[in-house]
């Protein structure tokens, strides 16, 4: 299928509209993408024009949205690009451009952000499995993994 396919870089325009559908959660919310250039005769940055896009999220993307950005955070949009015609209070032609998000996430080049993974009820009743200890470093190839069994390395053979 030809999607056109768009990553942008901007601020939370509005904050996120949340509501639980017959498909499942569903948010939205503007993003105002602004060009910056370099201004010579001034020496210094200028802003260009400020293009605006009405973010929609659906399933769990829509729920952590939702309950994670505000007004003026810099956020990452990834998604498919849908410009949209319609007709409003008579007139014909009025144009928007929507993006059904893949992924969104905080600019972190521009602040940080605190990750919180969101547990599901289905994970939490699953077996607990113990995180491993990243900090441990085998001596050699043949040290011991996380269930007690030994793996040898295999010798090399000729072909």
């Amino acid at each position: 299928m030809n999607e056109t396919m768009v990553c942008v870089v901007g601020n939370v325009a509005t904050q996120p509209v949340y509501r639980e559908t017959a498909s499942g959660p569903a948010a939205r919310f503007r993003i105002a993408v602004t060009s910056r250039y370099w201004d010579r005769e001034k020496s210094s940055w200028a802003d260009g024009h400020t293009n605006f896009f009405t973010v929609w999220a659906n399933r769990q993307l829509a729920t952590n949205a939702a309950a994670s950005l505000s007004v003026g955070e810099p956020v990452i949009v990834q998604g498919r690009l849908k410009v949209r015609t319609e007709t409003r209070e008579g007139q014909q032609g009025w144009m928007s451009a929507d993006i059904d998000a893949v992924s969104i996430g905080h600019d972190l080049a521009r602040g940080t952000s605190a990750f919180r993974r969101v547990q599901r009820p289905e994970q939490a009743s699953a077996t607990e499995r113990p995180e491993p200890n990243w900090e441990h470093r085998p001596a050699s190839p043949a040290a011991a993994y996380e269930d007690g069994s030994q793996r040898q390395p295999q010798p090399a053979t000729a072909t």
